[in-house]
Formats: structure tokens, C-alpha cells, sequence
């Protein structure tokens, strides 16, 4: 089992960034790919970024490709996701998730956090 705690959610206005958390515990964190994904108001829940185990490998969703970094300390076990020049559209509750390899698919991930919200004003 692996729980997932994210935060570092809150109110920004366009143009800022925000810089969201999520904090492994249980089983080895390091063993894990880890994906970052959003659902909006009335939306499918969406991918946003994945990391692979080692940190080597990174995706992203062309919606936030130059704009967000994934990034992860295995020494801390987190996994961290930095969010620049944020915009309106990316208003979403943020859930981080843990999973065998970094994938754009939700349903290769075994393990969910509780979700964080973003809000950006316009």
C-alpha cells in the first residue's frame, strides 16, 4: 500500500505559478512512477505530467508542456509539481497517483491521493 497526500493548492491570479506536493508513505516510493492529473467542474479527470521511477523519464500533456516541471525527491518521497504562468483553464482539483511506469492513462496507477485544489482568476 502507498499513501498519497498533496498539497500546496490554493488561489493564484493568471500569469502566476504554484508549486503542488504530494508525499509518499508505506511502501518503497522509489519502487513507483508517479503521474499528476486534473478534473475541472463537469470534466473526465485528465493527465497532466508523469515522472518514472528514477526521475530519467517525463511526460507531459501538450496543454502544459513548457509551462509545468514534474520533478521528485526519492530521499524525501515526494513528488513535486511546478506550475509557471498558470491560466484560467487550469482551475482543477490536482491528484497525484502512483503507479508500475509513468503512463497518460489513469488506469495504470494503483494508488491515488485525495486531490488539491488549483484556482486560477482570471
Amino acid at each position: 500500500q502507498v499513501q498519497l497526500v498533496e498539497s500546496g493548492g490554493g488561489l493564484v491570479q493568471a500569469g502566476g505559478s504554484l508549486r503542488l506536493s504530494c508525499a509518499a508513505s508505506g511502501r518503497s516510493f522509489s519502487n513507483y512512477a508517479m503521474g499528476w492529473f486534473r478534473q475541472a467542474p463537469g470534466k473526465e479527470r485528465e493527465f497532466v505530467a508523469a515522472i518514472s521511477w528514477n526521475g530519467v523519464s517525463r511526460y507531459y500533456a501538450d496543454s502544459v508542456k513548457g509551462r509545468f516541471t514534474i520533478s521528485r525527491d526519492n530521499v524525501k518521497n515526494t513528488v513535486y509539481l511546478q506550475m509557471n504562468s498558470l491560466k484560467p483553464e487550469d482551475t482543477a482539483v490536482y491528484y497525484c497517483a502512483a503507479g508500475p511506469r509513468g503512463s497518460y492513462y489513469s488506469k495504470v496507477y494503483s494508488y491515488w491521493g485525495q486531490g488539491t485544489q488549483v484556482t486560477v482568476s482570471s
